[in-house]
């Protein structure tokens, strides 16, 4: 082993959007609970095509001790991994973000329960909603229930409304789209100063919506509160697929 340029992620500038993973032709990269990491040194040949492609300026190639960049370990890794997709159904386009792939939901089986002619009543408490708007000092913010949501959600998740707005002060975002460093200052604001009671997280199963994740952990970070978390992972098919108290993981 001896020094060689080699791939360095800093993991506070990570926003999880996973656009080095798509551009790691070795896939030496992959997210790990919502950040990107380096799978082992064996797996990057250090030429940093995945440089180019962070928007955070999270990645850099610099001269470390490191094992050789082993090619045939490569090419194994990449097949195992697409064996794996093709028997999940993954398949997924050889570039962009992975939670960008277009795919088609068959909805011709779904029962509705709403009786024709009835619509369900909105569970919404607030104006406005985007993080971007919400003023930090909003009254309705003062000792809240927040219900911090990943702006895709709400479309996926037929039963927003029913069974996760209801008795909470709505916020939300896209971790990959917005600002995350503004979104961090915020909320960190809004959690120091409104007594914030709970926080849960909603976010899309796509790899990027970790972000949203993040923001909330390092905003928690800057305001010193302790507050209660939990995160709720929703599927593109439609489904709470995951849910999980995050106290441990944020303090």
């Amino acid at each position: 082993m001896g020094k060689r340029n080699i791939v360095v992620i800093d993991e506070d500038k990570c926003n999880g959007c996973g656009l080095c993973v798509s551009a790691c032709a070795e896939s030496a990269i992959q997210l790990v609970d919502g950040k990107a990491k380096l799978v082992s040194d064996t797996y990057c040949d250090g030429l940093g095509a995945c440089l180019g492609e962070c928007p955070q300026d999270a990645i850099t190639i610099e001269q470390l001790e490191a094992v050789d960049f082993d090619e045939e370990a490569a090419k194994e890794r990449i097949a195992r991994m697409q064996e794996t997709k093709q028997a999940q159904g993954q398949i997924e386009k050889a570039c962009g973000c992975p939670g960008a792939n277009a795919r088609t939901i068959d909805r011709s089986t779904v029962n509705r329960q709403v009786p024709v002619g009835r619509s369900v009543p909105s569970a919404l408490t607030n104006w406005p909603v985007q993080i971007h708007l919400v003023p930090v000092n909003a009254p309705y913010l003062r000792g809240a229930d927040l219900l911090i949501s990943a702006d895709c959600a709400p479309f996926a998740f037929a039963d927003f409304h029913t069974k996760l707005l209801p008795g909470k002060i709505l916020l939300i975002g896209c971790p990959k789209l917005d600002d995350a460093n503004v979104y961090v200052e915020k909320l960190g604001q809004i959690f120091a100063n409104s007594g914030v009671k709970s926080i849960t997280i909603v976010r899309m199963e796509v790899p990027c919506c970790g972000g949203l994740t993040q923001i909330i952990k390092q905003a928690l970070a800057i305001s010193g509160a302790n507050i209660p978390v939990t995160e709720v992972t929703v599927g593109i098919s439609g489904d709470i697929i995951g849910e999980r108290r995050l106290d441990t993981v944020l303090v």
